[in-house]
């Protein structure tokens, strides 16, 4: 194991940068945070959870890096105006946001509430939305920035999780919206849609469907799960000063499995490609379907 992230980026890219991440505590955040931090941002790290937060600030800090924490509820519009108030108070500005806070789960609709399905709305696309306002007023009006949010593999559909995709493309058209209504002031919103990545999210899921993705996987032109790393790497690109010109655009992480077709051809059906994995605290995959896919 190496002494800190190792990542492709050069040292100091974020140095005296204010970067926060929602859901930073735990999977893509918090691979994400330890990231930005190794290139010499600030990061604040947002979540419900303060231990959660707490150790991975603390991580980050052993590390020799830069990290706060701010408790925050993404569906509460107080909690989003109050946290995004007090980072600008202290620091004068935020200089980039990554929307990574979400959930859902799996569930056909015929079986699924009302509740259920206004629930997964409300955390995905209005959680997304009232930080990338509360962000943009506070801050990114005056001084500009950079929002990078999350989506997923929703291009043909999302079966199992239609509240969970429904929610995601929202959140796209409102990037490609806001890109333009923002321009004037120099703020640039992307997004990063990952596939089956190798994240602690993934151990959420019950057992059969960690199989299934483990199975699906394999039939994708990549033969294999993506890292924390690659989907971090991309996030990091669009915040960058590199990205200066990509706007209202989406990065796909996904191995290419967003273009699986039927086909004649066993495409996946190989040892799979090499991955990328600078993070030096990964998440732990013994004993899970994941386990064989995480050693690649």
């Amino acid at each position: 194991m190496t002494d800190g992230y190792q990542s492709i980026f050069r040292p100091g890219l974020f140095r005296d940068r204010v970067i926060m991440v929602t859901g930073g505590g735990t999977g893509l955040g918090r691979c994400t945070a330890h990231e930005l931090a190794s290139l010499g941002a600030t990061v604040i790290i947002a979540g419900r959870t303060e231990e959660t937060l707490r150790q991975t600030a603390g991580e980050i800090f052993d590390a020799g890096g830069l990290c706060e924490t701010t408790i925050l509820n993404i569906r509460d519009e107080e909690s989003v105006e109050s946290a995004i108030s007090s980072v600008v108070s202290t620091h004068g500005r935020i200089d980039g946001l990554f929307n990574n806070a979400g959930g859902q789960f799996v569930s056909p609709v015929e079986k699924m509430s009302v509740n259920a399905w206004k629930t997964v709305i409300d955390l995905n696309l209005n959680g997304t939305f009232m930080m990338t306002q509360a962000v943009y007023r506070h801050s990114m009006k005056a001084h500009g920035g950079a929002i990078v949010n999350m989506l997923a593999d929703i291009w043909s559909g999302y079966p199992g999780m239609a509240h969970m995709a429904a929610a995601r493309a929202g959140i796209e058209n409102m990037t490609k919206t806001l890109t333009m209504e923002w321009a004037r002031d120099d703020v640039r919103l992307n997004c990063v849609a990952p596939g089956t990545i190798l994240s602690n999210g993934m151990l959420t899921y019950p057992q059969e469907t960690q199989e299934y993705s483990v199975e699906i996987a394999m039939q994708q032109p990549s033969a294999r799960i993506g890292t924390e790393s690659e989907v971090s790497a991309a996030v990091v690109f669009l915040l960058s000063p590199a990205a200066a010109y990509i706007r209202g655009e989406t990065i796909r992480v996904d191995g290419g499995e967003s273009m699986q077709k039927q086909r004649l051809l066993p495409i996946g059906q190989h040892e799979g490609t090499k991955a990328f994995n600078g993070f030096h605290l990964p998440t732990d995959f013994s004993g899970t379907p994941f386990e064989e896919m995480s050693k690649k």
